[in-house]
């Protein structure tokens, strides 16, 4: 039984290992961790990119608020200040 037992956490752990090892130490497939941390093509590999979506911009409306201190104050260096 309890080679059973070992067997059964052996299979399991390499069957986990084998999913990390697919992502490519999370950059992608085709991809890999360059000396800097950083995210590069594997050299030989195929790298199929998927097209760029091109989104128009919304137009943007700025509304300035209307800047009232209160009676004895005025508005100085970024905020109400005493007179």
């Amino acid at each position: 039984m309890k080679y059973l037992f070992a067997a059964a956490m052996l299979a399991s752990a390499v069957v986990g290992f084998s999913e990390a090892a697919s992502a490519m130490q999370g950059c992608g497939p085709g991809w890999a961790r360059g000396p800097y941390g950083g995210c590069r093509p594997m050299r030989g590999a195929v790298v199929v990119r998927p097209a760029p979506v091109v989104v128009a911009p919304a137009p943007v409306v700025v509304v300035p608020r209307a800047r009232v201190c209160p009676y004895g104050f005025r508005w100085w260096g970024g905020r109400c200040r005493p007179i």
